[in-house]
């Protein structure tokens, strides 16, 4: 896993890839030009003690929901959770720095429970906040990211955006991992970056963002750091047929298309809703 880290840091030098917008040809008034990527920028990603985040919403979630944080499993303040354990409206204090588009602190939230984490079939934790959408944007300016709903596409151009670094780290989405095992833990359809992406320990539970949409399709969380097959610090990809392989270098995320459907009314998670991907206690 990209470790979390105990104790505060000072923050690395801000890093930023950009991307500058396809041109068509001249004269060739048939061909489509490409998608232009968007910048993206710190605002709506938060910083916890040892871990990245960012304030998220569903595309039903209304102004006034109490809303969320997304970061890892790994990351809660509880601990690692075991294989097969879920953890479901959990009482929480814990607080968030919330940063502005350049990476500056602006404000502290403050969770009232743990809505939902695990690090079975996916590494990931959903914080329920004191503070609704419109609260949070009321004070500070800033909007949550919108989650993406559809499963994202191998080769989609993507930013890693860490809140505890204020460092991005950009890429493309290279493929994906059947099952990801790292120690005790197995996680399903794994999104895979391609080597660019170098993340490191404080980048977990940062959203990995899709430089067009702007959405937020995964939540940065694994990289195989000194080529060990399947062991702690080093996940190993396991496919249909059971065949391992080990990619030492290589980082990885869980994809959150499967989560948006268990956010119900009010941004409850209700995970009997209709689609909902997630594992049950």
């Amino acid at each position: 896993m990209n470790k979390p880290l105990i104790g505060a840091f000072l923050a690395a030098l801000l890093l930023g890839a950009g991307v500058a917008p396809a041109v068509a040809a001249e004269n060739v008034p048939t061909q489509e030009a490409a998608p232009t990527a968007k910048a993206v920028t710190f605002a709506g990603t938060v910083a916890l003690s040892n871990c990245s985040g960012s304030v998220v919403r569903s595309p039903d979630s209304a102004p006034t929901d109490p809303a969320l944080v997304l970061s890892n499993g790994h990351c809660l303040e509880t601990g690692f959770p075991g294989p097969g354990e879920v953890l479901v409206d959990r009482p929480s204090t814990r607080t968030f720095t919330l940063l502005n588009a350049s990476g500056s602190g602006v404000g502290t939230l403050k969770a009232s429970k743990i809505a939902y984490g695990t690090m079975t079939d996916t590494d990931l934790s959903l914080y329920e906040l004191t503070s609704t959408y419109e609260q949070i944007e009321s004070s500070y300016g800033i909007r949550a990211l919108e989650l993406e709903t559809a499963h994202p596409v191998a080769g989609t151009a993507i930013t890693v955006a860490s809140g505890y670094w204020k460092r991005t780290y950009s890429c493309d989405i290279d493929g994906f991992a059947h099952r990801l095992k790292e120690g005790r833990w197995t996680w399903k359809d794994s999104v895979r970056y391609t080597p660019e992406c170098q993340t490191i320990g404080g980048t977990s539970g940062s959203p990995v963002i899709d430089d067009v949409t702007g959405k937020v399709v995964a939540v940065n969380n694994t990289g195989n750091e000194s080529g060990e097959e399947c062991t702690d610090n080093n996940p190993c990809e396991v496919d249909e047929n059971g065949e391992v392989t080990v990619r030492e270098g290589i980082n990885y995320a869980q994809q959150t298309y499967n989560m948006v459907p268990c956010i119900g009314v009010g941004n409850k998670i209700d995970l009997d809703r209709e689609g909902c991907g997630l594992p049950k206690p």
